[in-house]
């Protein structure tokens, strides 16, 4: 499995792309490996304000129920309908048109315990 450089990463599979203010957000490779046909995925409400950690979605897949938590604290801008309506996309596209939301940054420190890709070893994911 690859890790785009160009992404931080959370210990719970979440990815982040942050451009200025603004962070996108989705699932790594490992996740929707693990997870295996993704059928339902529910986002949050745009203007929802999220902190650090907080739970604000779910991915549903013919093995599990996970949920998503917000690798930083902001204020969701933008949701990915293409996955809402095509789920599938997650295990095709994990790492690129297959984001689920953007965020616009409101506590620039919470990007400070994002991993860069070189820092991802095996014995950090579960």
């Amino acid at each position: 499995m690859t890790y785009p450089q160009n992404l931080k990463y959370t210990k719970d599979h979440e990815w982040a792309k942050i451009e200025g203010n603004q962070i996108t957000v989705g699932i790594t490779d490992h996740a929707q490996n693990a997870l295996g046909d993704i059928v339902f995925v529910e986002l949050p409400k745009m203007g929802r304000e999220l902190k650090v950690g907080e739970t604000f979605g779910v991915v549903e897949s013919i093995k599990a129920v996970s949920d998503l938590y917000s690798p930083v604290s902001g204020k969701v801008v933008a949701i990915n309908e293409a996955i809402v309506s095509e789920p599938s996309l997650l295990n095709r596209e994990p790492h690129t048109t297959a984001w689920l939301i953007k965020l616009e940054l409101t506590d620039p420190a919470s990007t400070s315990a994002l991993m860069e890709s070189s820092n991802i070893l095996p014995s950090s994911l579960p």
